[in-house]
């Protein structure tokens, strides 16, 4: 198979071991293949780690039982409203198709404690469809599915880089791997899948293909440092939608926690050092990161100790950051003014418009309409926010079986691709393309896609 004598050889080699290639592994085994995985980093790791474990599905039996109508065609239609066009449209009806599959497989064959969220929708869907395990945390959906790996005697090696692809006749056939001790294993396989991230890490990629958001910083998970881009574009793979990303427009500072965007949602409010608000909040996280990012100095998030409580009961990431200070309240607009040296009279002029249109006195002046909870109340509550860079949205394109394709239309042989190695739906550009939970569907959805296919390439290889 190999020009060298392999040091193991298997069905399938997975490249990353973060929700995509975990999900992936797990459907190559259920399907019968010999499967190893690979993870450079020496734990688990990954944007799946970081995120709130939320995953868009339509048409579950868990949102049956809660008595909501939904289906893969209003779901693949919320997708492109919010995206707009793009080069990975194909996905779009696939993953939508897929998505309901693929979270009852999570729940009902890998055992996960998949529940639907009710308590909101997030940006991008018409209905409630986000699915996530009970503490709304990645790190645990990411140790339910190692929990999963260990008990069916998947194989994942930490601290193992894959630093070259095999490439016979023009077909990937394992990949070269380093070992403790710097040593080098051949691992031949007759399908290789790329789950190892994006390039949100790299700022030599960031700034050729993204180089709106090349300056913000960069809040997403080490090891996203483009391989599979380098290594793709090596086999003349075709890139696609390499200017878009998932940004996210709240990062606490100085804590350095992710603010939720639930507290803007529930009628919040940002404001930048004059006290005044620049964009229409519900453009969503990621999108309102480049009017946040072109703004630039110091930013906060305004809203009401109401919301701050609400919030921190369902999501507990925000109770974290409450805890330790990074959400405090203020008796009055005065005090809140003074405590972050901002106008009082602009801040106190801002509030005042705000809660006209919360209240529908008045049309809101930057065009927002929906408004949560109301106009805030006091006391108020602040956090000094700033925009980041979570994740990039392009790579290669694939197939609807997850096959990596080339620049001339056909398929390189033996290798496929998800999450953050694979383009994503969510847009051509920049983060306005991003629908709440588009990461953890292109990246378990692709993932179950491409380990089943794998699967099936080496039964007939």
């Amino acid at each position: 198979m190999t020009s060298a004598e392999p040091d193991l050889e298997v069905d399938v080699v997975v490249i990353g071991a973060g929700g995509c290639g975990l999900v992936a592994a797990l459907a190559a085994h259920e399907a019968g293949a010999e499967v190893a995985v690979v993870e450079k980093l020496p734990r688990l790791a990954g944007n799946t780690m970081l995120s709130s474990g939320s995953i868009p599905a339509a048409g579950t039996r868990f949102q049956a039982a809660a008595g909501i109508a939904d289906d893969p065609a209003r779901f693949a239609a919320d997708l492109r409203r919010t995206a707009g066009p793009h080069e990975a449209e194909a996905l779009v009806d696939r993953l939508a198709d897929i998505s309901a599959p693929m979270v009852e497989w999570l729940a009902d064959t890998i055992g996960l404690p998949i529940e639907l969220i009710g308590a909101y929708r997030h940006v991008g869907h018409s209905v409630n469809r986000l699915h996530a395990v009970p503490s709304r945390r990645g790190a645990d959906l990411m140790q339910g599915l190692w929990q999963a790996a260990e008990e069916r005697g998947v194989p994942v090696a930490l601290a193992t880089p894959a630093i070259e692809l095999v490439v016979e006749d023009g077909a990937v056939r394992g990949a070269r791997v380093r070992t403790q001790g710097s040593a080098e294993s051949l691992i031949a396989a007759k399908a290789v899948i790329l789950a190892c991230n994006g390039f949100g890490h790299d700022r030599e990629l960031l700034a050729r293909f993204a180089p709106d958001i090349a300056g913000a910083e960069y809040f997403g998970a080490l090891g996203s440092d483009g391989e599979a881009v380098r290594w793709g574009e090596a086999l003349g793979a075709r890139l696609a939608n390499m200017g878009a990303y998932q940004a996210h427009s709240a990062i606490a500072q100085p804590h350095g926690e992710l603010v939720t965007w639930t507290v803007v949602e529930k009628g919040g409010v940002i404001v930048d050092e004059t006290g005044r608000r620049f964009a229409d909040e519900t453009l969503g996280y990621s999108a309102f990161a480049a009017p946040a990012l072109a703004r630039g100095g110091r930013l906060f998030a305004i809203y009401d100790s109401r919301i701050r409580e609400a919030t921190a009961a369902g999501q507990p990431d925000f109770g974290v950051l409450v805890a330790h200070g990074g959400a405090p309240d203020f008796a009055d607009a005065t005090a809140l003014a003074t405590a972050c040296r901002l106008p009082p009279d602009v801040l106190g002029e801002t509030l005042a418009l705000t809660a006209g249109a919360a209240q529908g006195d008045r049309p809101d002046v930057l065009g927002r309409k929906a408004w949560g909870m109301g106009p805030l109340q006091a006391p108020f509550v602040a956090t000094r926010i700033a925009p980041a860079l979570f994740h990039t949205q392009g790579g290669l394109l694939v197939d609807e079986e997850a096959r990596v394709l080339r620049t001339d239309g056909g398929v390189v042989p033996g290798l496929y691709a998800g999450g953050g190695a694979a383009a994503g739906i969510s847009g051509q550009a920049g983060g306005a393309g991003y629908a709440s939970g588009n990461g953890l569907l292109a990246a378990l959805g692709l993932g179950f896609i491409a380990g089943r296919a794998a699967a099936r390439l080496t039964r007939t290889a």
